[in-house]
């Protein structure tokens, strides 16, 4: 056996598991920054809210209280 082979496939196999776990820590990174990222804009959009409260729906009148709607 040349053993010039086996120290390719060995590189090669350890070359592998290496870049399966950089893989899953990459991942987990990945994770970790879109939920920071949910957390920051869920926080904008409640402080948005607050800020800027909606004016209530019209009950009564001609304008806003009708839909008018043709085919």
């Amino acid at each position: 056996m040349d053993v010039a082979l086996s120290n390719a496939i060995i590189n090669t196999a350890t070359n592998m598991a290496s870049a399966k776990t950089s893989d899953a820590v990459n991942i987990t990174m990945l994770k970790k920054a879109l939920d920071m990222q949910q957390a920051t804009a869920t926080t904008m959009i409640d402080a948005m809210v607050q800020a800027m409260p909606q004016p209530p729906l019209a009950t009564s009148g001609a304008l806003g209280t009708q839909v008018n709607t043709f085919a």
